[in-house]
Formats: C-alpha cells, structure tokens, sequence
C-alpha cells in the first residue's frame, strides 16, 4: 500500500514595519511543504495553535493555504508565506496540515512547533 506523507518545514521572520511599539507584533512565516511519501497527494486544510507569551491561544481552521490546495506528487514541493500577530514580543505556533491521497485517504501533516520571537542583537 501506499505511504503518504508530507514533511514541513518553517523560516519566521519579524515584521518591524507591522508591528507599532508595545504591540501586537507581526511575524511573516515562510512554509515549505515536501511529498515525502510515494504516492500523490493533495493538501486540503489547516489547523493552527498560536500561543502568546502570556499562554493566550488563538486557534485558526480552514480551508487551503494562501488560496491553494495544492496537489503534490512524490518529491514535488510547495511554498508559501504568510503571517500572524501575537500580543506579545514572542509566541509559538504549531499545526497540522489536513490532507489527501489521489485515492481518497485522510491523513495528517503535523507542523512542529516553531517560535516566534526577534532576533536579538549580540553585544
């Protein structure tokens, strides 16, 4: 049988710009989505948990990523950047993407959790 799978993976990057003194502060994160699996797949949904540094979570569901849905065959990638606010200096987020084989079977796509925070300056 065949053995779907997807391997994510994350790049944050702060937005200065987005972000007004004291908050809330805006993080732009970059996905890399890999068919690791042997057989063509489609991403169909997420699922997000986004936690403050104060321990607030906001949950996020829907449907697609950006606007796309995107059928991967084995090997295949895709990319795409988006962004969210947290209320304090740093966060974390961590999800799942919902997906599907050619043949109509579910499986899951975990995003391991990934900070959000600045870079700080050495001195």
């Amino acid at each position: 049988m065949a053995r779907p799978e997807f391997t994510v993976s994350v790049q944050v990057r702060f937005l200065p710009e987005q972000s007004p003194a004291g908050g809330p502060f805006a993080y732009a994160y970059t996905i890399t989505i890999v068919n690791s699996g042997d057989t063509t797949a489609q991403l169909i949904g997420r699922h997000w948990l986004i936690t403050d540094a104060d321990g607030k979570v906001e949950e996020v569901r829907g449907l697609a990523v950006v606007g796309h849905q995107p059928l991967l065959k084995p090997g295949e990638r895709f990319e795409y950047t988006s962004w969210t606010r947290v209320a304090t200096a740093t966060g974390t987020m961590r999800g799942t993407f919902f997906c599907m084989t050619e043949d109509a079977r579910p499986f899951d796509a975990p995003v391991p959790e990934f900070l959000l925070a600045q870079r700080q300056t050495l001195h």
